[in-house]
């Protein structure tokens, strides 16, 4: 019998959406270094699971065994500082080849675990919240942290165009661009109504603004004023900006209203270059030869859909 699981060991799940399936796995890369098809991951890495929009439940794994005899016998001493919690059971859906349990099943389980946890059981409002798993016929137990969907939130800004990103996928771009956020300095330079800068800053990240156009400067201040978040917008050319970022996340402009050239694409991505030592390009064209000419090496690279548009979304170091 097993006892207690590897410090610091933790379980995510995902729920996928098919026209950003791709992107997802490019998130998953940045986050932990490696990507799944499974629709759930396991790391030792700890990431909040409201920063990701795909993922659902991060289970922090105290306890793991081969049946939930054994999970019994192990918590028999836990002790736990909360004095009121409640037990939940991830197996609601798939997790890989491991099939859903049924809910009188999960809520049968939940209750004998929760019967051995010394503290007073609240289901509405706990002041911690244990989760169980099981897994490939091996049993998870540890604290739970559900996800919490801020993005659909920013869904509702007074600012919107038809041809912006939208909130989800402008999410895990952010995430992609900075997965660790103390330290790092983000730009977004052609920040439109500022879809990823709201994102950004939602989840703390050191981002500013800029955008050639006034009007649109204004919308960004507003959508950004709108959520209570602070962020700088300014407005001008990517050509004038002077001070260096770690990150720099780009959105090549494109729709019936802004007429770019090849040429025009090229020195957005040259400047790009200068002024951050890595970039996230959104482009609706191949624009492969331009990176690799200003000396930016494609490191990492996948395609989302929104309606006619098929977007490329590439990691630029």
């Amino acid at each position: 019998m097993n006892n207690k699981h590897t410090k610091d060991s933790y379980i995510y799940t995902y729920v996928h959406h098919k026209n950003e399936y791709d992107l997802c796995r490019m998130e998953m890369r940045s986050f932990f270094g490696f990507d799944t098809q499974l629709n759930y991951l396991i790391s030792p890495l700890k990431v909040d699971p409201s920063r990701s929009p795909f993922m659902e439940d991060r289970l922090e794994v105290i306890y793991d065994g081969d049946t939930i005899s054994e999970l019994k016998e192990m918590m028999k001493d836990m002790k736990i500082s909360a004095s009121t919690y409640k037990v939940y059971c991830l197996n609601r859906m798939d997790l890989g080849e491991t099939k859903k349990i049924p809910h009188p099943e999960r809520r049968q389980v939940e209750r004998e675990l929760g019967l051995i946890i010394e503290g007073e059981p609240d289901l509405d409002n706990p002041e911690i919240v244990f989760g169980l798993v099981t897994i490939n016929n091996r049993w998870y137990f540890g604290r739970h942290t559900k996800s919490v969907s801020v993005w659909r939130e920013h869904v509702h800004k007074p600012h919107s165009y038809s041809t912006a990103l939208n909130t989800r996928v402008a999410r895990a771009i952010a995430n992609i661009a900075v997965p660790e956020v103390d330290g790092i300095r983000a730009i977004d330079p052609c920040c439109g109504i500022g879809t990823v800068v709201v994102e950004a800053l939602s989840m703390g990240i050191d981002i500013v603004g800029r955008d050639i156009n006034p009007f649109v400067c204004v919308g960004a201040r507003e959508n950004i004023a709108y959520f209570n978040l602070n962020g700088t917008i300014t407005k001008g050319p990517i050509s004038e900006v002077s001070e260096h970022y770690d990150v720099c996340i780009i959105d090549l402009p494109y729709n019936l209203y802004t007429h770019i050239t090849r040429e025009e694409q090229f020195d957005i991505i040259k400047q790009a270059r200068r002024i951050a030592d890595k970039c996230i390009i959104v482009t609706i064209e191949d624009i492969d030869d331009l990176v690799e000419e200003v000396g930016f090496k494609i490191t990492d690279r996948c395609i989302t859909k929104k309606h006619l548009f098929v977007r490329q979304i590439l990691l630029c170091e």
